[in-house]
């Protein structure tokens, strides 16, 4: 099944040649066709009104959403440091959930000092690796891009990667790094034409394709032998404590 290659959001992407960007072939993917769009959620590091993090996520949005994608853009402003309230504050209980209901994610954050910016880090830091029997990140995919205020640097990407894989995600190939982003951008805030918005739509469509090769499959694909071994050993102990004839007495 093979998504419209003319898209409503058409209009919307001037810069798009939409002929040459179709939906992803389902079948060619193996993943049949699923019932629902692949769901996709984007963080940026941030909080300045002229935010080019922003603007770089509302960009590749618009370019998911032409791919056929269902997408979500979390808001950083009156997210807490961590730590500072509890994890049952509303903007924290948003982004965990909306990373639970995610099946991707688009990582952008400027660079500063060298790396990623503060705001963006608290809200990874909000995101546990583990939430009871949930986690929040494991076997969903992720695509990272970064702005750089000067000359084109990877120092966030590559940081962004080594977060990606501390949260269990599996993060795709491409990456984009937008150099000189006050250059890139209009007055009404899109993104120029140029090799740089090239780059951004390929890594959403890289994205789009790896998520669907993924979903379905992320539990069997993150299933770990050292896990298994020591979730046997923790039954093994319990049988042996004689915890588990004791629940299920007290069960009967």
């Amino acid at each position: 099944m093979n998504i419209e290659r003319q898209s409503p959001l058409t209009q919307e992407l001037p810069h798009l040649a939409t002929d040459l960007l179709p939906g992803p072939r389902h079948d060619d993917l193996g993943s049949g066709g699923s019932a629902h769009a692949p769901r996709i959620l984007l963080l940026y590091g941030s909080l300045r009104p002229q935010s080019y993090s922003r603007k770089l996520a509302l960009e590749a949005e618009r370019i998911l959403k032409h791919l056929g994608a269902e997408t979500r853009i979390f808001d950083p402003h009156g997210l807490p440091l961590l730590d500072s309230v509890d994890s049952d504050h509303p903007k924290v209980q948003q982004l965990r959930e909306w990373s639970q209901w995610s099946e991707g994610q688009v990582w952008v954050s400027p660079e500063r000092h060298g790396t990623i910016t503060g705001v963006f880090k608290n809200q990874i830091d909000w995101l546990p690796l583990e939430d009871g029997s949930v986690r929040p990140t494991q076997g969903r995919t992720l695509a990272v891009m970064q702005v750089c205020g000067g000359s084109q640097s990877f120092n966030v990407v590559n940081a962004l990667r080594v977060l990606g894989r501390w949260m269990r995600m599996v993060t795709i190939p491409n990456q984009s790094s937008v150099a000189k982003a006050w250059q890139e951008f209009d007055d009404a805030g899109r993104m120029r034409a140029s090799p740089f918005y090239d780059r951004v739509v390929d890594v959403m469509e890289e994205l789009v394709k790896f998520t669907l090769l993924v979903r379905g499959r992320s539990e069997y694909l993150v299933d770990r032998y050292s896990e298994r071994k020591g979730a046997d050993e923790a039954r093994r102990l319990a049988r042996e404590s004689g915890v588990l004839e004791k629940d299920a007495a007290a069960l009967s």
